[in-house]
């Protein structure tokens, strides 16, 4: 009776495990390609959004550039005067008449230099304001943002020249 115990059991096992060769299961997953592994590692293509005009945004822009070019005109016309000042003070002691103009009319180049740079902000503020919004890039702030970041380096090279011409203190 054990023995024909043994033999049903036995028998039983391999019933089921015949039963589980069959190509009807689907415990495991098939070591072939998956379809997405035929696509490659090629990045995909990237449709541009469409940039709608915005009309506010556009005012917005004009009295950024608006500002922009009163920078420029102010940090330009000071420039000259600063470079004049610090020809001066070339031969003179620190601390001279002519050093302390100098320094003053750089500390008015500095000043232009903040308004540029808070532009600058303002600028990357508004661009972030509408990333967040999920909004593509808007191609007239993108180029007043290029143009009032080289007017701010150009500031600081000039600035960073007529100090580098004057006496150190």
């Amino acid at each position: 009776m054990k023995h024909a115990f043994s033999l049903r059991f036995v028998s039983l096992a391999m019933a089921l495990a015949v039963g589980a060769c069959s190509k009807d299961t689907v415990g495991y997953p098939s070591l072939g390609l998956r379809p997405v592994e035929k696509l490659g590692f090629a990045e995909p293509e990237v449709k541009a959004a469409e940039v709608k005009p915005d009309p506010a945004l556009d005012a917005e822009i004009a009295v950024m550039s608006g500002r922009l070019d009163a920078i420029v005109a102010g940090f330009t016309r000071d420039a000259s005067k600063a470079e004049a000042s610090a020809r001066a003070a070339r031969g003179a002691a620190v601390g001279s008449d002519a050093w302390l103009t100098a320094q003053t009319a750089l500390a008015g180049l500095d000043d232009w230099r903040a308004q540029s740079s808070a532009l600058v902000t303002d600028i990357e503020a508004r661009a972030t304001d509408r990333a967040a919004a999920l909004q593509p890039d808007y191609p007239a702030l993108a180029a007043v943002h290029a143009k009032a970041q080289v007017e701010n380096d150009r500031q600081g090279t000039t600035i960073s020249r007529i100090q580098a011409s004057m006496p150190a203190a």
